[in-house]
This record gives structure tokens, sequence and C-alpha cells, in this order.
């Protein structure tokens, strides 16, 4: 019989090689072997993907290797989500984030894939897609209480929208209820400094590992 530790590595390193049909065989051999559906996703997927991010960062992966390895990582869920459904125990949720493009972007790529990453590391997150206007974030992160705002912004032009949601926050006294953390091509950790975001990431991994510090510190 194949050592539990052995079938979530197995899980994991499926994960980490963006190998969709094996990341599907290794979580069905989990749930073979009787390992739960939440220790599958939590050890497993979880983690194989903290390794991506973390490789991405030292560049020794690129970004089709973390679409890949987002893309097996949905694989696998496909097989245990159904399972954790059944078994009514729920993962446990790192945090809840507001993700959107700023108002004026049409831009989408980058937010994408931030908010798959997001949602497979464990975030409840909630997509309000591009185009987002300050008082939209600030209504949708107080609908779902949400411990993080994430804006993007893929053009010069529209990365002003960002500093009128912290603005907006301020004015209405809720800039102590939220992260907000800021990204995209032009963004940069100046920018974020001068309009008084709570964190800048350059990659979408990156998004996802400042996401999980921030939520560390709450």
């Amino acid at each position: 019989m194949i050592d539990k530790k052995d079938l979530l590595a197995e899980l994991q390193q499926a994960i980490i090689d963006g190998d969709g049909e094996r990341a599907r065989e290794a979580a069905q051999k989990c749930l073979d072997s009787e390992i739960t559906p939440t220790e599958a996703v939590e050890v497993g997927l979880r983690d194989g993907l903290r390794v991506v991010g973390e490789k991405f960062e030292k560049l020794e992966l690129y970004l089709p290797d973390m679409i890949l390895a987002a893309e097996a990582g949905t694989e696998a869920m496909k097989v245990l989500e159904p399972a954790i459904l059944a078994s009514n125990i729920k993962t446990s949720s790192a945090g809840t984030v507001v993700v959107g493009a700023a108002k004026g972007d049409i831009h989408t790529i980058g937010k994408n894939i931030l908010t798959m990453l997001l949602s497979l590391a464990g975030f409840t997150v909630h997509d309000l897609g591009e185009d987002v206007g300050a008082t939209t974030f600030l209504e949708e992160a107080r609908k779902y209480k949400a411990d993080i705002i994430a804006i993007s912004s893929l053009m010069t032009s529209t990365m002003p929208s960002q500093r009128e949601v912290i603005k907006l926050l301020k004015d209405v006294n809720s800039r102590d209820q939220f992260k907000v953390i800021v990204g995209g091509a032009p963004v940069t950790q100046q920018w974020a400094d001068q309009i008084g975001a709570d964190g800048y990431a350059e990659t979408a991994a990156g998004g996802v590992t400042l996401a999980l510090k921030l939520v560390a510190k709450n």
C-alpha cells in the first residue's frame, strides 16, 4: 500500500509539473486511500501551488508553467470538490478577497490568473470583473466582509483609480477594515507607497504570497 505521505507528494508534484491528467489520478488515489479530501486540498494541492509560486518568483518557472499548474489544480478539484461537498466538511479559508480591474481598465488576464491562484491557495475570492469603480469596491468588500481588496491596473491612465479606492475608504472611515493591494504592468512599489496601499506585487504569484502575509498579520 502506498504511503499517505507519498500520495500527497504525488498530487503535489503533478500540480508543480502542470499535468492535469496526473493531478486528477493522484487526487483519486488520495480518496481511494481514505485520505480526506480536505487534506488532499490543503496539503497536496495548495502546497504544490505554493511551490510553483516560489519557483516563479525565483524565475525557475515562467507564466505558461504557472497557468498549467493552476489548470492542473482545477482538474484535481473536479475530483476532490464532490467528495468535500459529500462529506459536509469545508476546507479552511485563508481569507476573503475582492478582486477587480480599476475603473477604466478592461484588461483582465493578470487579474484572472491572480483570481485563480488565490482560490487554489485557499482564499474565498469574489471577482468583480473589469472597469470597477471605487464605490463598487467598497460596497462589495463590505458585502462579503473582505479581508483584502485587490486592484489591478494595466494602463498608466487607470492607476489613479487605485488611489481613489483608498481615498474613498479613508473618507468613509473604513480604511482600517480592509487591506488594499495593487498590481499591474505600470504599477510600482513606489506608486503603492505613494497612494498608501498595504502592498504591491509584480506578479500574480507574488500577489498570493502578499495576501497570505497580510491575513497572517490580522
